[in-house]
C-alpha cells in the first residue's frame, strides 16, 4: 500500500480588486449575467462570463425548471455556447458568482461536478487550462488555475475516441 497526496494551489484575494483590470472587468459581466438567471425555485443566482483569446466576451446563467434535471448550470450555459458557437477561439479565463437574497454568502462557491467535468472537455478541446475566478461581488475572490485543481481524478478515457 502507497499513501499519496494532492495538494491544489490558488490565488485568494480578499477583494475584486486585486485582480488585474482584464479580470475586474470579467467579473463585473458575470455579475451582469446573473440578471438572466431564472432559478424561481432555489432562489440562488448564478452568473459566469468566459473570456475568449480574441477579447469576447461570453455570458451564462443558470435556468432552472420544475422538472429540475432539466435545468442548467451557468457555467454549462456559458461552456455550451462556447463549444457550439466560438470553439476556434480558446477560453483564457472564466468568472463565476452566485447571489442569493435569502442569506449572506461568506465566500466564494465552486462549480458543480457536472460543469466541472465539462470545464475538462472544453480545457481537454482546446489544449489549454481554464483560468477561474470563483468570487463574491462585494468580498473574496478565488483564482484557480485549471479544473484539474478542482477535479484530480478527472474522468477521461481515451478509448472512447476511437
Amino acid at each position: 500500500m502507497t499513501d499519496r497526496e494532492i495538494k491544489i494551489q490558488f490565488k485568494e484575494y480578499s477583494s475584486l480588486s486585486g485582480l488585474s483590470e482584464a479580470y475586474q472587468r470579467l467579473c463585473h459581466e458575470a455579475v451582469k449575467a446573473l440578471k438572466g438567471s431564472h432559478s424561481p425555485y432555489s432562489k440562488f443566482r448564478v452568473g459566469a462570463a468566459l473570456l475568449l483569446h480574441s477579447g469576447k466576451i461570453i455570458h451564462g446563467s443558470n435556468q432552472e425548471n420544475v422538472a429540475y434535471p432539466s435545468g442548467l448550470c451557468a457555467e454549462r450555459v456559458a461552456l455550451f455556447n462556447w463549444g457550439a458557437n466560438h470553439a476556434d477561439d480558446p477560453i483564457v479565463a472564466m468568472a463565476v458568482t452566485v447571489h442569493t437574497d435569502e442569506f449572506e454568502l461568506l465566500q466564494p462557491t465552486a462549480s458543480c461536478g457536472a460543469c466541472l467535468q465539462v470545464m475538462a472537455e472544453c480545457e481537454k478541446m482546446q489544449d489549454k487550462p481554464i483560468e477561474v475566478i470563483l468570487f463574491c461581488s462585494n468580498g473574496a475572490a478565488w483564482v484557480i488555475n485549471g479544473v484539474n485543481s478542482f477535479l484530480p481524478f478527472l474522468f477521461f478515457e481515451e478509448r472512447l475516441n476511437n
